[in-house]
């Protein structure tokens, strides 16, 4: 059933704390009274549960409830910030008076908060800890163990993980505006070892998004179970990854966090404000190959990275990056939107309510090309196919980075042939782009399990791209 944001909130962060729109004009009307440009309150009620199977046994189950408010002012590039984790008058006009010590006194200003207009909600706001028993749960995780051992007898253990958060949060600004959202989310991920010949391996899959349980029928849990196992039956056949210069192609969806890592980054506006981003004063100028076009989309229906509001009030929406090679736009929150004289786009994240919000990733990927994955393939006489990725580090600053494959095999005289291990990709995001000679159609995003982070805050988002041909991409090998 499908309920009004703005209702919950004032249930779960007003009135149940006997506070009500009068008391945050009581805020506003003190902050004002200095010379401001900007203010916001953030207030958040959230509830998160995890548990966890190994050898068919809950290792640790955890349950969470946390809420509280943020008190934001901003002059010019100077930001003052105080937060509660108690949701009371007398607090919130504790964190006012931390907070208006930005400014000298000035003009003081009326203030009236009213609720924006409604929206049309990207995901239902029904709580996904509710809708399973605890032992429905536990056998969820059960089901994984089983499919998983079922599938190969060289499976030697089974680690499944279920994880689901509720998460109501209230946004009121002095221009007036109040939005609201309810935000479920939930995550299965399994991790199996197998062991044959003295040889141990690891593989992993999972996935998720803004739903119930109720997500994960059987068909997924099969799904998930088998891609893992597959994982590691691959790679315990796989022979040392070769290293050197050479032809890489990309598989669809998760190797999305590449681009998400190596060029996202780049293209949120502090780091291009401060200039610090290869992409700064770039707009208008070519820095991909042509046919390269990147979006960062928080309006996706259900995705993990969707956000029907962002975390300033802005309404999610899907953003410009590159458009056939051409640098167009950054994402933006509110703060570095204003001192770029631009719109905000709907990235103004924050992990939680004693967190300040920054530009951030919703759901970036790159936009379908017109070539068959089969013809990419077959385009490569000698090169390295890279279907899933492990971990990876990147320098956002030059967007030098370094990638560990999870999962990748040899292309010889057009054909994929023999699984690899231990190959990581080397380069630099920027200059990859240009190196992009081939886009297949194939457009996935990831199955729903990422998480990024960035100065100490982790946000869920996703991750997306077509089948990509990469030419002279540096591989460190084994061999």
């Amino acid at each position: 059933m499908t309920k009004d944001a703005l209702k919950v909130a004032d249930h779960y962060l007003l009135s149940s704390h006997d506070l009500g729109r009068e008391d945050i004009e009581k805020v506003f009307r003190k902050l004002m009274r200095h010379d401001i440009d900007y203010a916001d309150l953030y207030f958040q009620y959230s509830r998160a549960e995890g548990w966890s199977l190994e050898e068919g046994i809950v290792k640790s189950g955890s349950f969470d409830i946390e809420e509280g408010v943020g008190v934001r002012a901003a002059s010019g590039e100077k930001t003052a910030f105080a937060y509660s984790d108690d949701i009371a008058a007398n607090a919130l006009a504790d964190a006012a008076r931390a907070t208006r010590a930005i400014a000298a006194a000035g003009e003081r200003r009326r203030v009236a908060v009213a609720p924006c207009k409604t929206r049309p909600r990207l995901y239902r706001a029904d709580d996904p800890l509710a809708s399973l028993d605890d032992t429905a749960k536990v056998r969820l995780l059960e089901r994984l163990e089983k499919i998983a051992r079922a599938a190969d007898p060289r499976v030697t253990q089974v680690m499944a993980h279920l994880g689901g958060s509720w998460e109501v949060v209230l946004v009121a600004r002095n221009d007036g505006h109040m939005a609201a959202d309810v935000r479920p989310l939930v995550r299965v991920s399994l991790s199996v070892i197998m062991e044959a010949d003295g040889r141990r391996e690891q593989g992993s899959a999972g996935g998720g998004g803004r739903y119930d349980y109720a997500y994960f029928t059987e068909e997924r849990l099969r799904d998930y179970a088998l891609a893992a196992v597959h994982q590691a039956s691959v790679n315990l056949d796989a022979i040392p990854a070769p290293a050197g210069t050479m032809t890489v192609v990309l598989g669809p969806g998760w190797p999305g966090i590449l681009l998400h890592e190596a060029i996202g980054h780049g293209l949120e506006g502090d780091f291009n404000r401060k200039g610090s981003s290869t992409f700064s004063g770039r707009i208008g100028q070519q820095v991909a190959a042509r046919g390269v076009t990147v979006v960062d989309d928080g309006s996706l229906p259900e995705r993990r990275g969707s956000l029907t509001i962002d975390d300033e009030g802005t309404p999610g929406g899907r953003t410009a990056l590159i458009e056939d090679g051409i640098l167009v736009g950054y994402m933006q929150d509110m703060m570095n939107a204003r001192l770029m004289n631009m719109a905000p786009t709907g990235n103004g994240r924050r992990e939680s309510y004693a967190h300040l919000p920054l530009p951030r990733m919703t759901n970036t990927f790159m936009l379908n090309g017109g070539h068959d994955p089969a013809e990419i393939i077959k385009s490569v006489e000698k090169g390295l196919y890279a279907v899933n990725f492990g971990g990876g580090q990147v320098d956002i600053t030059s967007g030098k980075f370094v990638f560990s494959t999870a999962e990748a095999y040899l292309i010889e005289n057009g054909k994929i042939t023999r699984p690899v291990k231990g190959a990581t990709l080397i380069g630099n995001g920027p200059d990859v782009l240009t190196r992009v000679s081939l886009i297949g159609n194939d457009m996935a995003l990831d199955p729903g399990v990422g998480t990024c982070g960035k100065d100490g805050q982790s946000v869920p988002v996703g991750v997306g791209q077509p089948t990509l041909k990469i030419d002279a991409l540096t591989v460190g090998g084994t061999a």
